[in-house]
């Protein structure tokens, strides 16, 4: 049976396992829709008893999980690729850069091992409606998980969600409910209704194990790259919480006694979108109020997890920075053309951050660098085309090819 407890990121208040479901009963208690989530939990786990339990030679990663293996969905979240990019390196200028290609989950997003963990615990519970709030991404690996899994989806997206996931999440037979307004609205309702309706939470950060399932890229990343921590991690940031669970994962390995440092992590956010890098250059929060960003699986107003990220960033010794939309749609292309990776936009947002100044000043060009790509290019092909020539027809017929370019 799995071990741990919840404890409140802002007050240290400890709960058992099934005494709270979502935000700390105390701090939550004055959270209202529109503000960034107060009282988010934490699982805490019996780290002793890992560090007994764990056999390098046969590593147990289900030690580290909040749920147990008999209530998992049968849907093969993880195992994504995590290799050298030696072009990119010799491209940018970096020695020793990799990419942790999380674009080759099921669903084509990091997302899966959220709503993988999340429909567990609704499967644990004996909840049948897993509920949640989504750009589109989150949205389309619930609703993946859910038919995996036997259960209902219904979802709240924004009006501005990509075709490509609306239809992935309509296939997979999630009920979809499109919002004329922001994701800060679908959020809103998301919530409104689960407590009218019932119903498991899936929002990001609101329920704590979507911190933990975003954790198992960080040890995956551990265990790939021959249980050594990286020099640093670029993480693209929206609501904040992959990059608090990639800070989760390196923190329970430490706590473990499996590694003696973290990464630096490099928290990497659009211009526009900016409300979690400003909250770590100023300590003082305030919304992105136009978060118009072709990135839109980043582009937040408020986002629900800024406390854990910025705390991510510092206490990792990493930094925050911010891209522009030329700049996202640049390192897009960079990836595809030098390591064969087709990335969403807010996907191509670490590697973005290889282009700016505060990168290469800021990191060792030598320490091995890894870029977290978080979703597939397939899941919003019109940013990219916008940018794209498609070739005209030509007759079947050897003469009629167009003459070959330098770069072809």
């Amino acid at each position: 049976m799995t071990v741990f407890q919840y404890r409140c990121s802002r007050c240290g208040r400890t709960y058992g396992r099934d005494e709270v479901r979502y935000l700390c009963p105390e701090c939550g208690r004055d959270y209202a829709p529109g503000m960034p989530l107060r009282g988010v939990l934490e699982a805490e786990f019996d780290y002793a008893l890992i560090a007994r339990s764990f056999d390098r030679s046969r590593p147990d990663w289900d030690l580290f999980s909040a749920v147990e293996r008999e209530h998992y969905p049968a849907f093969p979240v993880g195992g994504t690729p995590f290799a050298p990019a030696p072009r990119l390196c010799e491209r940018l200028g970096w020695a020793n850069l990799w990419v942790k290609n999380d674009g080759q989950n099921p669903s084509g997003s990091l997302k899966d091992r959220a709503s993988f963990l999340v429909v567990a615990e609704a499967a644990r519970l004996g909840e049948k409606t897993v509920v949640a709030a989504s750009t589109g991404n989150a949205a389309s690996s619930l609703a993946a998980v859910c038919a995996a899994a036997g259960r209902r989806a219904v979802i709240f997206v924004p009006q501005s969600a990509p075709q490509a996931k609306l239809v992935q999440m309509l296939l997979c037979g999630a009920r979809v409910i499109r919002i004329k307004g922001s994701y800060d609205d679908a959020f809103r309702l998301s919530l409104e209704y689960t407590r009218r309706r019932g119903g498991l939470n899936r929002n990001t950060a609101y329920h704590p194990l979507t911190i933990e399932g975003k954790k198992t890229v960080g040890l995956e990343i551990f265990a790939q790259n021959g249980m050594r921590v990286p020099e640093a991690i670029l993480v693209p940031v929206g609501d904040g919480v992959i990059i608090s669970g990639v800070f989760k994962a390196f923190r329970d390995l430490r706590a473990a006694g499996l590694c003696e440092r973290l990464p630096r992590l490099v928290a990497v956010q659009a211009e526009s979108s900016a409300a979690i890098h400003d909250y770590i250059v100023s300590g003082s929060f305030r919304p992105a109020y136009s978060p118009t960003t072709v990135a839109d699986s980043i582009s937040v107003s408020v986002p629900s997890n800024p406390d854990l990220a910025r705390r991510a960033v510092l206490e990792s010794g990493g930094f925050s920075l911010t891209v522009g939309d030329e700049r996202i749609l640049e390192a897009q292309s960079l990836l595809a053309r030098e390591a064969g990776i087709f990335a969403e936009p807010a996907a191509a947002a670490a590697a973005a951050a290889l282009l700016a100044d505060e990168a290469r000043e800021r990191l060792d060009r030598d320490g091995q660098v890894v870029l977290l790509v978080t979703g597939h290019g397939l899941k919003d092909v019109r940013t990219p085309l916008s940018r794209l020539t498609i070739p005209e027809p030509i007759p079947a017929d050897i003469e009629a090819l167009p003459p070959e370019t330098e770069e072809a």
